[in-house]
């Protein structure tokens, strides 16, 4: 099973060793890493040149924003299944795609996610959120459930059928995608239940309050679209993070 993983960066240089170890650390052989670089001007590309993945597919254009970006690498993708790893984050160990690979072995599957720790931008060995998503079922999404996006791996047949990331979204189109994919999509996701990704804090839906506005809006723009609930859902969506922080330490 040949599984490409898409990065979307720009001027990540700082991030992107960490990120790159635990790709090139991982037991499962046939992986391709697709860098989508949106013409970086801090030695990003220099260091992926000589530094990157053995099988690396890089390129280096022009994007309207994340989305854009991530579109793009996905149908640059030739992997069987398709996951994403942006720049800021790390695989949590070196199984975490041979896990993914025995998962899909079952053919019901159509993708898999699994739990996600956040950890100091200063400290990575500290964990300052920990996501145990659990296991799925379509009801749980009027109660503002959603995978974890960075852990979520789907099969190429899905994105061929249910589309890409609308970049009409600037902030949320992860959670419409996985919103649009589980609802008119009729995707079937396995969970994995080990923490698969460790993101550092600081992203763009949390980085200032215009940002978390924004964010909001969007989140509710997408609720109301694929008609999963309303107010409540944002609400409930928001209040699911506190528990989250329970029970957090060091990696």
């Amino acid at each position: 099973m040949k599984i490409s993983v898409v990065t979307a960066v720009k001027d990540g240089r700082a991030t992107l060793p960490a990120m790159l170890d635990s790709l090139k650390a991982q037991t499962h052989g046939d992986v391709e890493h697709v860098v989508q670089d949106g013409r970086s001007t801090d030695g990003t590309l220099a260091y992926l040149s000589f530094e990157g993945h053995p099988n690396i597919a890089l390129q280096s254009v022009p994007d309207t924003g994340i989305y854009d970006a991530i579109n793009q690498g996905i149908s640059r993708a030739t992997g069987d299944v398709i996951g994403l790893l942006h720049a800021d984050d790390q695989l949590a160990g070196p199984d975490v795609l041979t896990w993914v690979a025995a998962a899909l072995e079952d053919p019901d599957l159509d993708g898999v996610y699994g739990d996600l720790q956040y950890v100091a931008r200063d400290d990575p060995t500290r964990v300052v959120r920990h996501w145990r998503a659990g296991g799925y079922s379509q009801a749980q999404l009027g109660r503002g459930w959603m995978p974890p996006h960075p852990t979520l791996y789907l099969r190429r047949a899905v994105f061929e059928q249910a589309g890409l990331y609308d970049t009409s979204y600037r902030i949320a189109g992860d959670y419409e995608a996985m919103l649009r994919f589980l609802t008119a999509g009729q995707v079937r996701l396995g969970y994995i239940p080990r923490v698969m990704v460790q993101m550092k804090l600081g992203g763009v839906s949390n980085r200032s309050f215009a940002h978390m506005i924004r964010k909001s809006r969007e989140d509710y723009r997408a609720i109301k679209r694929h008609k999963v609930g309303g107010f409540g859902t944002l609400v409930a969506k928001n209040l699911s993070k506190l528990p989250q922080f329970v029970g957090r330490g060091q990696v």
